[in-house]
């Protein structure tokens, strides 16, 4: 058997070696597409399926509350609560610190319990030496690493001493900080650093595959204990702040149900009792109403949180499909290569049958050769995948940056595409195989070349048709994202994007009363504007486009309250000259100055939807916008502006109240410099200018306006280029395909025609003819394409599954059945088609009737 197979395998590499052309043209087509999902698949094995390295991760669980609109909640942080759409309830994984408490005392279910909160936003200013930089980090609870089972490769992990307030304070680094900032060097170990202002003793490295239990993509550079010191006793005790994430480890046998059983009461009644503490507090129309109790959930807590992760499902969902889409297309191609192939073939077969050869034996070798070419394909598509598996990197559909993962092409990847391999030469070997083998001796002994060729002329002009119906498909699709692209690049901002740079600076290194670090501020603003390119300098809380903001409930004193769902508007606490800086136009009134501090009455300046939402077409200037019917805290319309987009490009115009940041503690500081040329041209001089402020305060999140308004795009960006390549390599297959099917019409034509010019046929009558049978090709696969695009594009606007509700978000400004796209790509499917027939169908017109039946 093994001697057979060998031989095999000798003989299919003698019959390629014979046919370069042939094998260069099928191998490459076929890596295409063996390349691409290799590449993808080692994104969804890194995002989807990947674990946690650490010790049996499938008996980790990680707490979840579900909850109606009443929350018992006042401020969720340190994660995201999002709306589950098959409940309509609240879903989150943020937990307060008493409730872990509780969680930890009176569990008798789980081996160990413990929590952590990464540190992402802010970072950690950390200082060694002589300069401070910021690092991302990560708190965690003393029995973090021994309750995930995680080994120290230097030093020791945090332990359960370490999180009290007597103990002293210590940190564990990365691999790769412990790489980066100290060249792997064992002496780290036991260096004092300072860590937001305070001295700290690294005590230990992670293993380098460990990135905790964060997000995907959110690896921290150091590790703290989680005390009294680096979170304040004030949020240790406060029961309605949930912000920490905990996870358990299921004793033996123990289901998750009877983890719920044992902690969701007292965990309800904690969370019952921090609600009614908070009464005084409460604000809007639900006081009368009984909160609803959060529900306690599990989830596995294998792969640590995953937002991140279930953000990424739907899109590699969409991915998926349009990849494996194009490895039919390459497997399509090269069906029709093998099925002409073996036409060609005929009589080579047909002898091997006439002495005796048996169809199986046949049928095996044809096949082997088919395999040889998918594992050909399968090598060089392996090489491409790992050349172009980054790129996917610079996708992350929960916010511009890229996706910081490993995508390793590891044993699963690589026996993924062993089956791809293996799947495709099936795909497109098996049929061509068993028209090859059924031959009518007799005829093919005679070389009669056209008595055979029907069948095979037909599948493979289905083949053809098939290439260019989802040719047509992908093309649509690209073509709606490229106008979704154009759609938000074009939209109006409302500001000038324009040579603006952002950054943010890191305080924490040493601790100022607020009206002094107020004062400090407007020092460094004023020392920058005074740079030279530099035109203007303000404060704000948040960055424009940058996918987040603060909003709540607000109403109009003395006036019917607006429906919940309408009252709530953006808040931005910014400083006097924002509107100026941010050339945001005002229209009526006045702005804001720098008379409008703390001890000035409070004003506000509102835009024109604000304005129009709650006062309708009355004038709103002295009109009064509040917040809190329990307190007097009421802010003087002064000045209405002009409209911008505030998180996105594609988010509805929002209403937006703006305040003097004097007046009303600042959440979040962004500055906001305006230069007269590149912006990041006086970076330099910015960070000299806050150094004569502070030394100790680094530039953070440093990025111009026009960048964060590019990363707002990033997701449209990427998928309009993702799916226009590949609609243009399926556009290019089949192309190739269409002139295969076509040279080989010719071919066989070739008496046919010869005799048809000797009886008088004009060359042009006969490129017309040939031409003709291209086109009705063309059009019967542009037809199937166009119907099965407008059915998914009746889906997608009348959304009744999730996938589709997705895939409709995706779209702006341009319907999914939009004729102005569906028109343009048939015409330009349809001119290139023409063009692969008008190639073999000139060829045609130069046959030498005398020579051509001569050879017949």
């Amino acid at each position: 058997m093994l001697e057979t197979l060998l031989q095999d395998l000798r003989f299919g590499l003698r019959m390629l070696r014979k046919n370069p052309g042939f094998t260069l043209v099928a191998v490459l087509t076929l890596s295409l597409g063996i390349g691409a999902n290799t590449a993808l698949f080692s994104l969804v094995d890194a995002v989807l399926l990947k674990m946690l390295p650490v010790k049996k991760p499938e008996d980790l669980v990680l707490f979840q509350w579900t909850m109606g609109p009443n929350s018992v909640v006042r401020l969720i942080g340190g994660g995201s609560a999002k709306k589950d759409p098959a409940t309509g309830l609240a879903r989150g994984t943020p937990f307060s610190y008493p409730a872990f408490a509780q969680f930890r005392a009176q569990s008798q279910t789980l081996s160990a319990v413990f929590a952590f909160h990464g540190n992402q936003g802010s970072g950690l200013n950390v200082n060694l030496g002589d300069q401070a930089e910021v690092v991302s980090g990560q708190l965690v609870t003393g029995d973090f690493y021994s309750g995930l089972g995680v080994q120290a490769v230097a030093g020791r992990m945090i332990t359960a001493d370490d999180d009290h307030l007597a103990a002293s304070p210590v940190a564990v680094m990365s691999y790769r900080f412990w790489e980066r900032r100290f060249g792997l060097d064992p002496a780290a170990i036991g260096k004092t650093i300072q860590v937001n202002g305070a001295p700290c003793t690294i005590i230990g490295v992670t293993p380098p595959a460990f990135y905790g239990g964060l997000e995907l993509g959110s690896a921290p550079d150091l590790t703290v204990p989680m005390t009294p010191f680096t979170i304040g006793q004030p949020r240790m005790a406060d029961a309605t702040e949930w912000w920490l994430h905990v996870m358990g480890r299921l004793k033996p046998g123990v289901q998750e149900a009877a983890v719920r059983a044992e902690l969701e009461s007292a965990y309800q009644q904690d969370a019952l009792a921090g609600w009614k503490a908070l009464q005084p507090d409460r604000r809007g129309p639900d006081n009368g109403r009984p909160p609803d109790l959060p529900k306690l959930q599990f989830t596995s807590g294998s792969q640590g949180l995953a937002y991140v992760r279930e953000a990424y499902y739907q899109p590699l969902t969409v991915m998926l499909a349009v990849f494996a889409m194009v490895l039919l297309l390459a497997c399509a191609n090269v069906a029709n290569l093998l099925l002409a192939r073996a036409t060609a073939r005929r009589q080579e077969i047909a002898v091997r049958l006439a002495l005796g050869a048996g169809r199986f034996r046949l049928l095996r070798q044809l096949l082997t050769e088919g395999l040889l070419l998918a594992a050909m394909a399968a090598a060089l598509g392996w090489g491409l995948a790992w050349w172009t598996k980054g790129l996917l990197l610079k996708w992350n559909p929960k916010s511009g940056a890229g996706l910081d993962a490993d995508l390793s092409l590891n044993w699963r990847v690589f026996g993924f595409t062993l089956g791809a391999a293996l799947l495709a030469s099936l795909l497109f070997g098996l049929v061509p195989a068993l028209q090859a083998t059924r031959v009518d001796l007799q005829g093919a002994l005679k070389q009669d070349g056209l008595r055979d060729g029907t069948s095979l002329s037909r599948l493979s002009r289905s083949l053809v048709i098939a290439q260019i119906a989802v040719s047509l498909v992908l093309f649509v699709g690209a073509g709606l994202f490229v106008r979704t692209l154009r759609n938000l690049q074009t939209v109006s901002l409302g500001f000038n994007p324009q040579n603006m740079l952002l950054f943010s600076l890191d305080t924490r290194a040493k601790s100022y009363p607020k009206e002094q670090l107020s004062t400090l501020y407007e020092q460094a603003i004023e020392r920058i504007a005074a740079l030279p390119g530099v035109q203007s300098a303000t404060i704000s809380e948040v960055p424009l486009l940058s996918g987040g903001g603060y909003s709540g409930p607000a109403f109009a004193p003395g006036r019917p309250p607006l429906p919940r769902s309408e009252s709530v508007i953006y808040q931005q606490n910014v400083r006097w000259n924002y509107f100026q800086t941010m050339e945001i136009p005002l229209l009526t009134g006045r702005a804001l100055s720098a008379q409008d501090d703390a001890r000035a009455p409070r004003v506000a300046v509102v835009s024109q939807t604000l304005a129009r939402k709650f006062f309708g077409a009355e004038n709103p200037l002295g009109q009064r916008i509040a917040f809190n019917p329990q307190q007097p805290e009421e802010y003087e319309i002064v000045g209405v502006v002009g409209d911008t987009k505030h998180t996105r490009q594609r988010q509805e115009t929002p209403a937006v109240a703006y305040f003097a940041y004097p007046q009303r503690s600042l959440r979040g500081t962004v500055f906001t410099v305006r230069g007269s040329s590149e912006a990041t041209q006086v970076v330099s001089a910015i960070r000299a200018a806050v150094r004569q402020v502070e030394p100790n305060w680094p530039l953070t999140r440093i990025k111009t306006q026009e960048q964060l308004a590019d990363e707002a795009l990033s997701q449209e960006r990427f998928l309009s280029w993702l799916v226009g390549l590949f609609g243009m390599l399926a556009l290019l297959l089949a192309s190739i395909g269409l002139y295969g099917v076509m040279s080989y019409a010719v071919a066989q034509r070739t008496p046919e025609l010869a005799i048809r010019l000797a009886l008088g046929a004009t060359p042009a009558g006969l490129l017309r003819q040939v031409l003709r049978q291209g086109l009705w090709l063309t059009l019967i696969g542009l037809a199937i394409g166009a119907t099965a695009a407008l059915i998914l594009g009746r889906l997608i606007s009348h959304p009744s599954f999730e996938l589709t509700r997705f895939i409709s978000s995706l779209l702006f400004g341009v319907s999914p059945t939009d004729p102005l796209t569906f028109s343009a790509i048939a015409g330009l499917l349809l001119g290139v088609a023409l063009l692969a027939c008008w190639i073999p169908a000139r060829r045609a017109t130069k046959v030498d009737p005398l020579i051509a039946l001569r050879r017949e």
